[in-house]
């Protein structure tokens, strides 16, 4: 059986999706460069009016200092002051028009011009939504790389550019979404995270009295119940009428008094604790713990043996007329399955034109619905995409051509080009690019055959994560703009290759471009 069809996927990774419709902003740094200049446009309005607020400011000043030593001189003596006619003029004219533009100038509203842009500006800003996505994006990212709240609050991360931390108020913020999302667990790290910073002296607005009864509450969810009474006590110190820490106390002090029920309480906080982390962490199962160690460049799983396998070449492919004379320079990554990159495979030029193609377009990615066949979202996919033609720009179609050149694939009948944009802490679990047996519709709303390979452009250097992992088989490949990754889903035999299930690790610093072309279209 012969498979001479490929289609397309294009990977943009990134930190940090978003649309002007309020839509998951916090997943593409693409789109949150448009906020930076936003708000930088919004500090430049901010402050064209404080100067219009100094400048009303200090003629109101000039005002008072002149109409200050005028009236001490005039009150010291009155009669001899209004015995010239001139002073008694002026006097008549500063309070029949003088002071009532003085009013008017008090009154002036210099802010006109900033409320004004604010409105303006308004439409295009983040909402709620986009702020909870954002702090479940870090803290995925904490967990992922193993982060201890310290670390990520003070900025320690590697290779970082632009060093900031997390002030104490931050760190409640974080605490009090994790609360909202049941997840007491990232809310005890994140509120004695803010507790903390507030006992080594930082000024904050957050309130210990705040941060405390959610921690009480969270440790207490947890079946930690002296952890629990201690910190109730410590907020009864801080307000001793606080009217749920005395009622908390209070029943802390009725389980404890009773010891056997104490411990079956305890042991049934503790059984429920543990079910809503299993709920919380459904998919932290064996999968996703070598996921996150791939990520992390742990439990690589290539032996020195197996390594002296692997070579480095110049590539022709098989002989195509347009690389006898200038072959490309192609490596291996893995041995099974085969994974094989390219470099210098795709020019800064280019990389530039693909991301300002797809820039416009980038919506949430989508994934096929295996029972319906049809796209949707998906929480275990936060990323954004854009979909480019061949014939609407001649960068498109040369590299679908260099594609189709050097895989041997014919991409006629493949799906478009996918561009996908992962912004903080995006990422797409392990999945297969393939149809499995029992999804035979999973590519019919496209009307494409199943998925013979994957190509996967990077367009750009990643400073810490980003990695593309395959926890079947241990496998890591890491980001190098200007070059390619390639392999088979799909053996010769039609059969699926499940060694190839694979999944992209969230960007901890930096940004990552990349584009998956090739997944193969009506190829049987």
């Amino acid at each position: 059986m012969a498979f001479n069809k490929i289609c397309y996927i294009v990977a943009l990774g990134l930190l940090l999706p978003f649309s002007y419709a309020h839509t998951d902003f916090f997943t593409s740094i693409g789109h949150m460069t448009d906020l930076i200049n936003t708000e930088k446009d919004l500090v430049v309005s901010l402050k064209d009016y404080i100067k219009a607020e100094e400048s009303k400011l200090e003629q109101i000043k000039k005002w008072a200092e002149k109409l200050d030593q005028l009236t001490d001189t005039a009150t010291k003596d009155p009669e001899g002051f209004l015995g010239h006619p001139v002073n008694a003029f002026k006097l008549m004219k500063r309070l029949n028009t003088e002071w009532g533009e003085l009013e008017n100038l008090v009154l002036k509203d210099m802010s006109d011009g900033f409320i004004s842009n604010m409105t303006i500006q308004r439409q295009f800003f983040p909402n709620d939504e986009d702020q909870t996505g954002a702090a479940k994006a870090l803290l995925r990212l904490q967990d992922t790389y193993n982060l201890d709240t310290d670390t990520l609050s003070r900025g320690n991360l590697p290779g970082v550019k632009h060093k900031s931390f997390l002030t104490a108020e931050d760190c409640f913020e974080l605490g009090k979404i994790a609360y909202t999302e049941a997840d007491y667990y990232h809310t005890e790290l994140w509120m004695e995270q803010a507790l903390k910073q507030l006992d080594e002296g930082e000024v904050s607005s957050a309130d210990k009295v705040y941060i405390l009864d959610y921690l009480s509450y969270a440790v207490y969810q947890q079946g930690d119940l002296s952890k629990a009474v201690m910190l109730t006590k410590r907020l009864l110190e801080l307000d001793p009428e606080h009217q749920r820490a005395n009622g908390n106390m209070k029943y802390f002090e009725y389980i404890m008094a009773k010891d056997k029920e104490a411990n079956k309480s305890s042991t049934e906080s503790e059984d429920q604790a543990e079910k809503e982390t299993e709920v919380k962490k459904k998919d932290y199962l064996p999968e996703r713990r070598k996921y996150e160690m791939l990520c992390r460049g742990e439990g690589l799983k290539m032996t020195p043996r197996r390594q002296k396998r692997l070579f480095c070449r110049y590539y022709d492919g098989n002989r195509n007329p347009r690389y006898i004379l200038g072959p490309v320079k192609q490596e291996d990554e893995w041995d099974k399955p085969r994974i094989v990159r390219f470099l210098d495979i795709i020019s800064d030029e280019e990389i530039e034109t693909v991301k300002e193609l797809a820039k416009p377009r980038l919506s949430r990615a989508t994934v096929h619905d295996p029972e319906t066949g049809k796209l949707t979202t998906a929480h275990y996919r936060v990323s954004k995409s854009a979909w480019l033609s061949g014939y609407e720009s001649p960068v498109v179609s040369r590299i679908n051509t260099r594609i189709q050149d050097l895989t041997g694939l014919d991409v006629s009948t493949a799906e478009e080009l996918q561009v996908a944009n992962y912004g903080v802490g995006g990422q797409y679990e392990p999945h297969f690019d393939f149809a499995r047996k029992d999804e035979p519709d999973a590519f019919k709303e496209l009307g494409t055959g199943n998925r013979i390979a994957t190509w996967l452009f990077y367009m750009s250097d990643v400073s810490a994560g980003g990695a593309t992992v395959f926890p079947e088989v241990g496998a890591s490949v890491w980001p190098k703009k200007g070059t390619a990754v390639f392999w088979y889903n799909l053996f010769p035999s039609g059969e699926g290759d499940y060694s190839t299930r694979h999944a992209a690790c969230p960007v901890l610093v930096g940004n990552k471009w990349g584009k998956y072309p090739l997944r193969c279209s009506k190829c049987l």
